[in-house]
């Protein structure tokens, strides 16, 4: 079984998630991309900053991560963007034959 992963990504806003995600896609790097608005906290240069920010969470293959990395970087505002990938340890069997088939 290929190993598959959950990534998630922040964008500063819906317009750059959605350019980041259509490229990905695009590319079948990654097979679906859903989007969350969220309230970020974090340590930034020695203060605590809050902002704004969209949520992607992408379906896509472990392997694929680095590629997905490359695209990202060409494409996000932000000059330390957070990409991680979180394995999927079971997925049912249609949506497993799903994504090898929008990763193919």
């Amino acid at each position: 079984m290929t190993d598959y992963v959950e990534l998630l990504l922040t964008c500063a806003d819906q317009q750059e998630a959605e350019a980041i995600a259509d490229a990905l896609l695009e590319k079948k790097l990654v097979a679906c991309a859903k989007f969350l608005p969220i309230t970020s906290k974090f340590q930034w240069h020695d203060k605590i900053e809050t902002n704004d920010e969209v949520l992607v969470m992408m379906d896509s293959r472990a392997d694929d991560f680095m590629e997905v990395e490359a695209v990202v970087a060409d494409l996000h505002s932000y000059a330390t963007f957070v990409l991680k990938a979180v394995p999927v340890n079971q997925i049912s069997d249609r949506a497993a034959e799903w994504l090898q088939d929008s990763l193919e």
